[in-house]
């Protein structure tokens, strides 16, 4: 009897770790194997190329800086086997776009990438130089934005390379040149991307990996960025004689009003409307660039003109449509003595959040796993900001934040994890090449 319980005891404990024990990931297949190893053994060329792009200015509107940051990268796609091509921006006053093919097997999924050239650093911006910080830190202009996506791009895509996973992969890569400071009209400015993303079920964008936490997170939405401005014209006069029904009340008074109306009657979630300028005087202007007023007035005279201008950002097209139709009707409503116009500039259109990014972010969590790496959880839309990766995100299942992590961008401590740019590559190949072997068509439709 005690031999038959202790037998018993001894075959439930062998079998029930079995039975209790989590599912443990695949290891990776020996083509992952090579991608993972060739990126580590990488990691110096992919840094001497970092530091040559930083050092070269390119910044939006030095259109000869980013025209030489396309030739260092050019030549880098080529050697990989993608046809490339310039997209000149003359005519909306930027430089222009880079745009690498790679065409594989018919009838697999095709990929977009993308990252871009420019930097908010022009050349009359003292930060200027790449600088080592330590094994895993860089500082410098452009080091994680959007220069470090760039080579975490092509660190990804020669390590499949190595591997063999390129040569069946249909990759497009649109680099565009003003990113940071888009040429305007955007119809003309992103026309190419958008006919990229019109052609592609998968889009992949190599800006900065978001942490939150601590902890890498997946970015599945982007809000829009829009602009808009309030002007309040009204009658000037002598001071004295403000608030009389002949007199009115002047166009400060007035919107100021319409500013309070907004705050406390457009907020809806995931949506946001900042005031950044305001003007006003018996004349007032804020600057063609938006980032200039001036006026001119005195105490003892009623204003005669006010002048607001802000941003307008959502997460769907739909919320952008009752934000700007509030606000409307909030301009609109009479007041003494003058009247109000209202105008919109959109910008940036927003990546809402769908089910085939979530199914996306997905695929990126089982790379992961194989990985040994945490699984992201989804970034909250509301810390991040409006990238290029909105202009095709209604027509492609898109995800966002594939380059390095970072501190200080847009300033001149912007300083690259160069530990995250290596995991960034790994994640990248890893997932490019498994959706890359499956069949054409949107995750979900």
């Amino acid at each position: 009897m005690n031999r038959t319980l202790i037998l018993a005891a001894a075959l439930l404990a062998t079998s029930a770790p079995a039975l209790a024990a989590p599912t443990l990931a695949a290891a990776p297949s020996r083509q992952e194997q090579v991608m993972i190893q060739t990126v580590d053994a990488e990691q110096g060329r992919h840094v001497d190329l970092l530091e040559r792009l930083v050092n070269q200015n390119s910044g939006s509107r030095n259109l000869d800086g980013v025209r030489k940051v396309r030739d260092m990268l050019a030549g880098e796609f080529q050697a990989l086997g993608f046809a490339v091509r310039w997209v000149d921006q003359a005519a909306v006053g930027r430089a222009g776009h880079l745009i690498a093919t790679h065409k594989g097997k018919p009838g697999r999924k095709r990929l977009l990438l993308i990252g871009h050239l420019d930097t908010v650093f022009e050349p009359d911006h003292p930060f200027q130089k790449f600088e080592r910080l330590g094994p895993d830190k860089a500082r410098g202009p452009g080091a994680a934005d959007d220069k470090g996506g760039d080579v975490a791009m092509l660190a990804a895509l020669r390590a499949m390379h190595k591997a063999g996973t390129l040569k069946d992969a249909n990759i497009e890569v649109v680099l565009t040149g003003d990113e940071e400071d888009a040429g305007l009209p955007l119809e003309a400015a992103r026309a190419d991307l958008v006919a990229a993303g019109k052609r592609a079920d998968v889009a992949l964008d190599f800006e900065g990996l978001a942490r939150d936490g601590g902890k890498d997170m997946g970015s599945i939405a982007r809000r829009s960025a829009g602009g808009w401005k309030v002007t309040v014209t009204a009658k000037s006069g002598h001071s004295s004689g403000i608030f009389s029904a002949s007199a009115g009340e002047g166009a400060i008074y007035p919107l100021a009003r319409i500013l309070t109306a907004f705050r406390t009657e457009l907020p809806e979630p995931n949506l946001t409307f900042n005031v950044g300028l305001i003007t006003g005087g018996a004349s007032a202007e804020i600057a063609a660039n938006d980032a200039n007023a001036s006026a001119a007035g005195k105490s003892n005279i009623i204003p005669g003109v006010a002048i607001a201008s802000g941003d307008l950002r959502a997460l769907t097209p739909e919320s952008i449509a009752r934000a700007e139709a509030k606000m409307r009707e909030i301009v609109d409503r009479p007041f003494n003595g003058g009247s109000a116009t209202l105008t919109f500039d959109g910008k940036y259109p927003p990546m809402a959040p769908t089910a085939g990014n979530r199914a996306l972010l997905g695929k990126l969590n089982a790379v992961n796993a194989v990985l040994g790496l945490e699984p992201m959880g989804e970034l909250d839309p509301l810390k991040r900001g409006a990238g290029d990766i909105s202009f095709v995100a209604a027509d492609v299942d898109s995800l966002v934040g594939l380059g390095p992590a970072s501190e200080g961008d847009h300033t001149s401590a912007e300083v690259v994890d160069l530990a995250s740019l290596w995991r960034q590559a790994k994640r990248a190949a890893l997932l490019m090449t498994r959706l890359s072997r499956e069949p054409q068509g949107r995750l979900t439709r």
